[in-house]
């Protein structure tokens, strides 16, 4: 294992009741987030492969955690998304090196197929820094109903040499959802967009 991981988090949300109405089967969102040591905090270093290699194993990781506490086959995902918390003696680069390179496509092994981007986020902080996890559908970018966020928290993290990584999974899109456009029954998941 290349992570150094002090704690992992996992939460569903579900939603029963929007505005009144009764929502059936539940929205749900899993949000699995892994408290990790960051081996460049304090420096500068150009080559970040460290980083990136540690992506690549949270990735499946968190993935298939957010898959298990859905309690859904893989293939029964509907959106993803990522983000990162980097604390006070790293830099964003530390983050996008963690999200970007590598990251992705064990996530999308977790998921089954995945041919839309993940969307992330990233930012620095402290203690209790808060961060919206963005998603979007898994297989097409265009499908409105699964744009959304979920809020990703941890009260004793990131610390100064601490970096906290977060992936959201759905099995379904919004509450309620009535703003347009292609549904998620309609999507072909071919070139990522529809």
């Amino acid at each position: 294992m290349k992570a150094q991981i002090r704690k992992i988090i996992v939460q569903v949300d579900a939603v029963h009741i929007e505005m009144g109405k009764a929502i059936s089967p539940p929205t749900r969102r899993a949000l699995a987030m892994a408290v990790i040591h960051n081996p460049l905090a304090g420096s500068y270093k150009e080559d970040l492969d460290e980083l990136m290699a540690i992506g690549e194993e949270l990735g499946g990781l968190l993935g298939d955690k957010c898959v298990k506490a859905l309690g859904i086959a893989p293939g029964h995902a509907q959106s993803y998304g990522k983000a990162a918390i980097v604390g006070e003696a790293g830099e964003i680069e530390h983050a996008a090196a963690i999200l970007h390179p590598k990251l992705g496509a064990p996530l999308r092994a977790a998921v089954e197929k995945g041919a839309a981007l993940v969307p992330s986020s990233k930012k620095r902080g402290t203690l209790g820094t808060a961060i919206d996890v963005p998603l979007g559908h898994k297989d097409a970018a265009f499908v409105r109903s699964h744009f959304d966020a979920m809020e990703a928290r941890v009260s004793d993290a990131p610390r100064a040499n601490e970096i906290v990584v977060a992936v959201v999974v759905t099995d379904s899109g919004r509450p309620l959802a009535r703003v347009g456009g292609l549904q998620a029954h309609q999507a072909r998941g071919v070139d990522g967009l529809r």
